[in-house]
Parts: structure tokens; sequence; C-alpha cells
């Protein structure tokens, strides 16, 4: 009612149509008659999401075509540049829409975190800071990761190594705020930031630093990238870095339990049928699954 109300009274001021966008979140029974999924990707992130050879790879441009297969439709790949925040991605891509496209989401939106205390945050007047989100299926955990060049460090027992040895983070990441401040800043005049977790690869094979610093997807497909270069992984533990490991999953419009319920459903039979960590495998990378599958 409210927004006939709205909507109404553009019209009777005159004002264009896009002064008041209605954003059309589509059902269940919509999407399986339009033979389109729409599914939010993150552009440029390897391992997960990217362009290669002119086509989208990565393990969740595969879920998300497996999702699509599942509901019996085909995928649409909404590319998304990370915003400042999630919240700021759920609200761009799931219920309102970015500014660029005004009233436009998708079905559903990959690698969200699946935390209950993370759904059930709340803001400064004590709303719920995602109301109009629903998260769901969890179908991987990830946790950080080093990797170090056995040349120039015997052994990474500790974090405590990286004091007299250079690393090499993504910027206004996590690993670059944490070894940034981590041991009361001694790390940080030995981390070296790099746009990208791949250019800090790069930088480690051209002996600019000796270790690097990112999810373990993402070490180990950088290392897979690479098998001939001798890199290995460490075995640290990381203290005070928060959550070690993590688990996350999707999001869909809260009005869209339907659709969730669905893909909850795929996404819970690709992992218990193995078809999940195929996907990973393929890309060189250790799959973990969510707890409530793991073995």
């Amino acid at each position: 009612m409210a927004r006939a109300w709205l909507f109404c009274l553009c019209l009777l001021l005159g004002l264009p149509a896009q002064a008041y966008n209605i954003t059309h979140i589509r059902d269940y029974d919509e999407i399986v008659a339009s033979g389109e999924l729409r599914v939010a990707l993150y552009q440029d992130f390897p391992p997960y999401s990217f362009m290669q050879g002119g086509e989208p790879a990565g393990v969740d441009v595969a879920l998300a075509q497996g999702l699509a297969d599942g509901l019996g439709v085909r995928l649409s790949i909404q590319w998304m540049q990370a915003d400042e925040t999630i919240d700021g991605d759920l609200r761009n891509h799931l219920w309102k829409g970015h500014y660029l496209r005004p009233g436009e989401v998708a079905d559903v939106m990959l690698r969200v975190p699946y935390d209950q205390e993370f759904s059930n945050r709340r803001d400064e007047l004590g709303l719920p800071k995602n109301e109009l989100v629903h998260m769901f299926g969890p179908y991987q955990r990830e946790r950080w990761q080093a990797a170090f060049d056995p040349s120039k460090i015997d052994a990474v027992p500790s974090i405590a190594i990286f004091q007299y040895y250079p690393v090499g983070v993504e910027e206004d990441s996590v690993p670059s705020f944490y070894l940034g401040s981590v041991m009361n800043g001694r790390l940080a005049g030995m981390t070296h930031h790099y746009r990208t977790l791949g250019a800090a690869f790069a930088g480690m094979l051209q002996g600019e630093v000796n270790a690097v610093m990112g999810t373990q997807a993402e070490i180990d497909w950088l290392l897979a990238q690479h098998p001939t270069a001798g890199m290995q992984l460490t075995e640290n533990a990381y203290p005070n870095i928060g959550k070690q490991v993590w688990e996350l999953g999707m999001a869909v419009h809260d009005s869209n339990r339907q659709l969730a319920y669905a893909l909850g459903d795929e996404v819970e039979s690709m992992i218990l049928d193995g078809r999940l960590a195929g996907i990973y495998a393929a890309q060189g990378l250790r799959y973990m699954a969510p707890d409530r599958y793991a073995q």
C-alpha cells in the first residue's frame, strides 16, 4: 500500500518515473518460468569467480552453473564489484540495486558469510542490519593460509619469523591489517602491500617478498598455477586474527524463501555426492565442507 501511495504521489507531482524506483524481486515461479537464474558473483576474484579465456571461470561459477542446472534453467551472471562492506554488496545486488543499474537485482548471491552472529547484527538504532536478506546454504569453510619460499626461509613455525623476512599481502585485506598490528606492530615494517594477492605472489616469485598470506583457496590456486616454483604451505596458526575458520553460503531477498529452499537442497546434494569437492579439486584447491557435513 505504501509503495502504491508513493508511486501515485510521484505521478501527481509530475516527477519522472525514476524518482520512485520500485525494485522487482522475482519469486521462484517467475524465475523458473523465465528460464534464467541470475547469480551475483564477485568480479576478478580468482579462484572463486573470474574471466579466463573470455569465459567465466572459478569454483563459484561452477557452483552457480550447478544451481541453475538443478532448477532446469540457464545461468546468468551479475558481476559484482565489492563495496566497502558486505552490507553494501547485499544492498546493491539483492534488494535495492546499484545506482548504475537502478532496480536491477540478482536472484541469489554467493560467497556470503554464513554466521548467526553476522546475520543477527543490529544497526545503531538497534534494528536488524540486513532484515531484507535471508542467508542460507553453507557450501564451504575457508581459513587463512600463508605460503613461503623455502629457498629463503627454512620453516615458518609462527608468524614471529616475519619480523625478519618480508611477506606480501593484498592491500586493505584482513592479512594486511593483521600483520600490520599483531605483536605490537613488529611485523608492519616487513609487510609489503600489493593490489592483489596474485601480484603479491608474483612478488614472491621475483624475490621481492619471501612469503604471502591470504585465504587457503587463493593460496592453493596460486600454487597450482606455478607448480614448478617450489613454494610451500605454512602450517602455523594466526593468534588474535579473530576467526581462523569461517563458513560461506548464499543469500536471497527475505521474501524469496521458496528459492532458498530449492537452492539449499541443490547445494546439499552437490556436497553429499562429491560434485562440489570435485569442482574445487579441478582448480587445485583443498575443499573444506561446512561443519554440518564434515566427516
